[in-house]
């Protein structure tokens, strides 16, 4: 059977991360094929949490206010201990947000992967298959030729440039390649259950998230939008997922909070919670992304979260690669360069957090309690400040300030008589950032216009060429204090890729960019 159809890139999977990376990549006019399985999107919730940084992406993409209804606010999280203390408490820092929006969202799944769906198919340059299987796949110098089966039974052989499957956590196309996990030692049963609570029972639920760090069973309360409630229930020694995974059990365990006269379950599912990270992120010109390349426990609510990074860090890559602008090899080692080591770091931290909730022996579970209400630190953290920075890849090796790798503010802004966030005024690309100098005269420079680079200045007037930034609170004014930062160079998934105080450092940052991105290897 000859090829019959030639796409830039062939995205497998059409859940929250494939779907956002058909949005991403038909967002830059990327000839993308995206193929599903399933026709419709899964009816019930298994991710439950988003992020600043996932809606941030949303607005790039025109999506987050469509999404935003769906959404609530997920606020501070309790931890009880053995005796009904407050032994921990993980918060959300105050407005004005650095990101421009609320750090941690708690969301309906089956709304927003819809909307996600149907913002692909809105970009002109991405088709998309519903009711398809992938069940051949060969590589070559060239391209990946996949054996695509419609809903009708019919086959036909599409040529990619490159294939990312974004196939769950157990990917065929992960299993295909031969790909092996690294286990980081995180293996524990648990029961899963969503239900919509009538609306007069709601206050006798408690107003806010709750770990319930009990040995005689391990517990999680989650406000999700609306009437949702999600309870997590960990599987005690002797007990099986077949047996608590039957109604009349379920009832038993929630009947500290809910019954069947104030309640209707939605769903309900028995889950071993991992920690894994693939040993190999792509293999010649196939990629993996989200599930099929890292599991996370739920504790921090970053599983989901890691894999739509995953697709910000691997869009503007394609981008650049498809373009014929750098070479493929070096920018997609940086994927895995830059993802593993961030995954590995949110799962490091999800673990401790886990294995706070999970103990099972109340000797153990006296000295953690009182371990933790005797840190000096004190026992509240703010949730985001727990998710790590870049540590390597592509990032600037000139001046290590601690902004390297971070993510860079996106203050609100006034602009023609109006209010708006940073990315709506300049974009997502690359972007330049001073404050207090002259970088008007790399307007014209090459390196600035083969990036397709926005020069930006903060404060209300700057030179032609050049965006004035006159922003509404010190949001970035006070990031740039901090970081003793006169110019910032940023990629286009908003982490900093160098810093500089001066204008000759902003020359020396675009050369470093460049010889990084364009220098053969």
């Amino acid at each position: 059977m000859s090829p019959s159809l030639i796409r830039d890139v062939a995205i497998i999977g059409l859940g929250p991360v494939g779907a956002t990376l058909a949005n991403l990549l038909g967002a830059r006019g990327i000839r993308t094929l995206a193929i599903e399985r399933d026709v419709e999107v899964h009816p019930r919730p298994r991710a439950v949490v988003l992020d600043h940084e996932a809606m941030r992406a949303f607005q790039h993409l025109g999506l987050a206010e469509r999404v935003l209804p769906h959404t609530a606010i997920f606020d501070r999280s309790i931890y009880y201990g053995l005796d009904g203390k407050i032994i921990k408490k993980l918060t959300t820092a105050a407005p004005p947000y650095a990101l421009g929006w609320c750090p941690n969202y708690l969301f309906s799944q089956p709304v927003v992967d819809q909307l996600l769906r149907d913002g692909a198919k809105e970009h002109e340059s991405v088709e998309v298959r519903l009711g398809s299987d992938v069940t051949e796949v060969a590589q070559d110098a060239d391209a990946v030729t996949l054996t695509v089966r419609s809903p009708q039974g019919t086959s036909q052989d599409i040529r990619a440039r490159y294939v990312v499957a974004c196939d769950g956590g157990s990917s065929p196309m992960r299993r295909r390649l031969g790909i092996g996990f690294d286990d980081l030692d995180f293996d524990e049963p648990w029961l899963v259950v969503d239900a919509i609570v009538d609306q007069a029972h709601l206050p006798n639920l408690p107003q806010t998230n709750v770990q319930y760090c009990e040995p005689s069973r391990p517990s999680t309360h989650v406000i999700g939008p609306g009437r949702h409630r999600r309870w997590e229930l960990m599987l005690l020694p002797g007990e099986t997922p077949e047996e608590m995974n039957q109604e009349a059990q379920i009832w038993k365990v929630l009947a500290r909070w809910i019954s069947p006269d104030n309640a209707k379950l939605w769903r309900s599912s028995t889950y071993r919670f991992h920690a894994l990270v693939a040993k190999q992120w792509h293999q010649g010109r196939i990629i993996i992304a989200g599930d099929a390349a890292h599991m996370t426990p739920p504790f921090l609510g970053q599983g989901m979260c890691q894999g739509l990074r995953d697709t910000m860090n691997l869009a503007w890559k394609l981008d650049l690669i498809l373009r014929g602008d750098a070479p493929a090899e070096p920018l997609l080692r940086s994927y895995k360069d830059e993802r593993a080591p961030h995954v590995r770091g949110t799962t490091q931290v999800a673990k401790e957090l886990g294995r706070i909730i999970c103990e099972l022996d109340p000797a153990k579970a006296a000295i953690r309690d009182a371990q933790l209400l005797a840190d000096p630190g004190g026992i509240e953290r703010v949730r985001q400040s727990l998710i790590p920075d870049l540590t390597d890849g592509i990032l600037s090796r000139h001046g290590r300030s601690k902004a390297l790798g971070s993510i860079f503010p996106q203050p609100r802004v006034r602009y023609e008589g109006r209010e708006r966030l940073l990315d709506d005024l300049v974009g997502a690309g690359f972007r330049l950032f001073s404050r207090g100098l002259d970088i008007s005269a790399l307007a014209g420079d090459p390196r600035v216009q083969r990036l397709c680079m926005k020069l930006a200045a903060i404060g209300a007037h700057a030179p032609a060429g050049v965006i004035a930034i006159d922003e509404c609170d010190r949001v970035l004014s006070d990031w740039l204090d901090r970081h003793q930062a006169a110019v910032v160079l940023v990629r286009p998934d908003h982490y900093v890729f160098g810093t500089g105080s001066t204008a000759a450092d902003a020359s020396a940052l675009l050369d470093e960019l460049s010889a990084m991105l364009f220098a053969p290897s």
